[in-house]
């Protein structure tokens, strides 16, 4: 095993094969997440997306570990017996003694094993357990934070699984690589440290708890870094025993890892623990057979929010469709964490100056935010009825004129168009055409909201003016809800929405990585990124001149709010002045970055991660020299190799 190391250390090639270590030794990697087809946020994209790489990799030595929900389980999971005779005996005992544990397969790519443990049946150990949490970590935890207790039920079913593996292994047991995502996985490490579990251990934090509050509370976060008392502050929060939970297990592991450079130096002040290094987040490409396919799809998902900005609109189109740009932000309601505060300000400055230039250019700017909301708004819905009640009248009317079109034609005779369409018709068409007068502005909202007197989004929007107005060049549309297919009123999947759109813009203050622009860039999409954000940081290091390639960054760091706005306006409009082929042109461009967030190539720096925690977890077993893997080109700066 220590050659086969030391071979592919002092290796030169950027592609490091997880598989070689199986031929020499019995290797199995566990990956624990809260989000194991279970979706919450982000982690879940990481986890499913990588699923397929790392299942080509290790094969049935990569098993995931989740809560068991079973909604989640119902279509997401296919129940079926484990092959590996101690993982069926691990989980037999634990269910002989009061748990639920239950083995699948995840039917997403790759179809990865999973285990997932119903935290709630064995809510009967949480006392116990918590009494045991602070006798090792002296960390107490409320009894009405249900989010911590859930944690620490996941994280001692984990580590009671692991410990239980080891002992049904006997003296065969393999070497266990377990990796575990965020706070609330992190107590299952704490406890396999403590307990003192032969594996092998991760810790990835995507965002840190502290930082997410302290940026909500709009403070200078980056640039104060070093001067927050980090216990006073989670404690004011009340996130004191989450926040020692976090720090506890990056304190506790063998090998901690960070999504970004700047996710890095946060973690360095509010954690107290430099990470050993970084491990970027990718995604799973789909290879097209020709450049234009990803074109075609743009045309063809456009075609489709046209047909629904005809229904919201109806009344008042007033505006060229085909001249028509579509803007989107798209995430986790955090109005200023992710920057919709600025999208709002500069898209409202945005309208005065297409306005006074008398572009005509309108800009339609989506907002994709799910808020608490009681059903669609009926104006919406009536907008999307009458859409279609003229639309079938046309039809009628036209079917009727090629009818009798075709007679003619047939007696030999030229149509006399003053008679293709008779009184009736025209009849028809008046009805259809009063019926959709409006006296009403189009909704700047989809649904209704329940807490409307104190949405953020809409108080800002009453505040800066933008009604829909048909003197606007600016349109608003706040659809507080997760795209479907599914839906009666904009009935897109997310992924076939973005396909539609112009440009994406996150404006985000706090985003430790950023999958929303990560997955306009491998659409073809250009997007409006940040300097403190993760995707950001990692394209400005990528790329010599990312604007070219239509990932525009906003400096939120080194300038002020109205500064930021005013960067962001110029941007904004410069894409108006863009002409079509210049936004094809452009949409090429961007496309051609989607190598650089391949897990086939980012997926290296988590190889990485897992034969440094191997070293140092059993350093008898591995005699090399850890400082010799620290100094491995993937580990000591991700970057350098594709400068």
């Amino acid at each position: 095993m220590t050659s086969l190391l030391d071979k592919l250390l002092t290796s030169t090639s950027d592609q490091i094969d997880s598989s070689q270590i199986l031929l020499e030794g019995d290797v199995i990697l566990v990956e624990v997440a809260w989000e194991v087809a279970n979706k919450v946020g982000g982690i879940y994209t990481v986890i499913q997306t990588k699923a397929k790489i790392t299942t080509d990799e290790w094969h049935e030595n990569y098993v995931m570990m989740g809560p068991y929900f079973e909604h989640n389980v119902r279509t997401q999971v296919e129940l079926v017996e484990p092959q590996n005779p101690a993982i069926r005996r691990t989980i037999e005992s634990m269910n002989s003694k009061g748990c639920k544990v239950y083995f699948g397969r995840w039917l997403i790519e790759g179809n990865p094993c999973i285990i997932l443990f119903d935290v709630g049946f064995s809510s009967w150990n949480l006392d116990r357990w918590k009494a045991e949490l602070w006798e090792c970590c002296s960390i107490g935890v409320p009894w009405n934070d249900r989010e911590a207790n859930d944690a620490i039920l996941f994280g001692f079913l984990i580590a009671w699984f692991l410990g239980e593996f080891v002992s049904q292994c006997e003296e065969n047991c393999p070497f266990i690589i377990t990796h575990f995502h965020e706070w609330q996985s992190g107590i299952g490490l704490v406890m396999c440290r403590f307990r003192k579990i032969p594996v092998a251990t991760i810790f990835t934090t995507h965002a840190t708890l502290l930082g997410r509050y302290l940026c909500a509370g709009n403070v200078d976060f980056y640039n104060n870094l070093p001067n927050f008392d980090v216990d006073r502050e989670a404690g004011e929060r009340q996130i004191y025993h989450r926040y020692c939970m976090e720090r506890a297990a990056v304190h506790c592991t063998h090998v901690f890892t960070t999504v970004s450079q700047i996710t890095a130096v946060e973690a360095e002040y509010l954690l107290k623990n430099k990470p050993d290094m970084i491990t970027p987040n990718g995604l799973n490409l789909k290879r097209f057979s020709a450049m234009h396919e990803f074109q075609n799809w743009h045309s063809s998902s456009k075609m489709r929010i046209q047909e629904f900005l005809r229904g919201h609109f109806y009344g008042h189109l007033d505006f060229d469709l085909d001249k028509t740009l579509h803007f989107f932000i798209a995430g986790r309601y955090e109005f200023s964490n992710k920057g919709a505060d600025v999208f709002l300000e500069a898209l409202a400055r945005l309208n005065y100056l297409l306005q006074t230039h008398q572009s005509g250019v309108t800009v339609v700017a989506f907002f994709i935010m799910p808020a608490r909301t009681n059903n669609f708004n009926v104006e919406t819905l009536k907008g999307q009825a009458m859409r279609k009640q003229l639309w079938d009248t046309a039809n009628t009317v036209k079917e009727k004129f090629g009818r009798k079109m075709y007679e003619s034609l047939l007696a030999g005779e030229l149509p006399n168009m003053n008679k293709m369409v008779d009184q009736e018709d025209i009849t028809m068409m008046k009805r259809a055409l009063f019926s959709a007068q409006r006296l009403s502005l189009p909704p700047v909202c989809t649904h209704n909201m329940l807490d409307d007197s104190t949405d953020p989004i809409l108080n800002t929007i009453r505040r800066i003016g933008l009604f829909n107005h048909p003197n606007d060049r600016v349109k608003v549309i706040f659809h507080p809800e997760f795209l479907s297919s599914t839906s009666p009123l904009l009935p897109l999947d997310y992924e076939e929405f973005v396909r539609g759109c112009h440009l994406g813009v996150f404006p985000s203050y706090y985003e430790p990585w950023g999958y929303t622009p990560a997955e306009c860039t491998v659409m073809g999409i250009p997007s409006v990124s940040t300097n403190l954000s993760g995707f950001g940081c990692f394209m400005e290091q990528h790329i010599t001149d990312p604007s070219a390639y239509g990932i525009y960054i906003l400096d939120r760091r080194f300038k002020s709010l109205d500064e930021c706005c005013n960067q962001l306006t110029s941007i904004l409009y410069s894409f108006c002045q863009q002409s079509r082929r210049q936004r094809i042109i452009q949409r090429n461009r961007t496309e051609r970055l989607s190598d650089l967030l391949d897990w086939n190539y980012l997926g290296r720096y988590y190889t990485h991660s897992r034969l440094l925690a191997l070293a140092k977890a059993f350093p008898d077993r591995f005699s090399h020299d850890v400082s010799r893997i620290s100094r491995h080109p993937i580990h000591s700066d991700p970057q350098k190799q594709s400068r």
